[in-house]
C-alpha cells in the first residue's frame, strides 16, 4: 500500500485539521454562549428561526445537524424559557411552524453577536479573499461527499 493510498501523517491530512478546527470552534462557541445559557444546537436553533421563521422540527433538526428527537428536547427547552412559540395543534398536516418570541429576538441577537465574534476571531489570519476562499472550498468538498458515492460528478 501506498503513502497516497492512506491517511499519513495526521497533521497532513486535511479532515483531521478540519475536525482540530471544528473542535476549537464549537468550544469557542460553546464558551460564548454559556454566559447566556445557551447550546449551540439551541442557539443554531434560534439562528435558523430568525432567518426562516416558521420552521418546522424536522427542518430544524436537518439545519441544526441534529436528530429530530433532540430537536423536540431543544424545542422543548427554548419553549419552556419563552424564547420560542408552537401551535398546540397543526395547521396543516403535523408539522408544527416554531417561531421566535420577542425575548428570543433578544436572546438570538446576543448569542449572534457572541459567535460572530468567536468567528471572527478564528478567522483573523485571513484576508477577506482568504475567507471567502476557505467558505467556497469547504462546501465544494461538503457538497462533493454528499454526491451519490462520495466523489463530484466527472472524476
Amino acid at each position: 500500500m501506498s503513502q497516497q493510498e492512506t491517511v499519513g501523517p495526521l497533521t497532513d491530512a486535511v479532515g483531521y485539521v478540519l475536525k482540530q478546527a471544528a473542535s476549537a470552534l464549537r468550544a469557542g462557541m460553546d464558551a460564548a454562549l454559556r454566559p447566556l445559557e445557551l447550546t449551540v444546537p439551541q442557539y443554531a436553533c434560534l439562528e435558523l428561526l430568525g432567518q426562516h421563521p416558521g420552521l418546522s422540527n424536522a427542518e430544524l433538526a436537518r439545519g441544526a445537524f441534529v436528530t429530530r428527537q433532540s430537536m423536540n428536547g431543544v424545542l422543548r427547552g427554548l419553549q419552556d424559557r419563552g424564547l420560542v412559540s408552537r401551535p398546540a395543534t397543526a395547521a396543516h398536516g403535523r408539522a408544527l411552524p416554531t417561531e421566535l418570541t420577542p425575548a428570543g429576538r433578544q436572546q438570538l441577537h446576543e448569542a449572534s453577536v457572541a459567535v460572530r465574534a468567536v468567528e471572527r476571531r478564528m478567522l483573523t489570519a485571513l484576508s477577506p479573499s482568504a475567507q471567502r476562499r476557505l467558505r467556497d472550498d469547504l462546501a465544494a468538498c461538503a457538497a462533493a461527499l454528499a454526491e451519490p458515492g462520495g466523489t463530484p460528478a466527472g472524476e
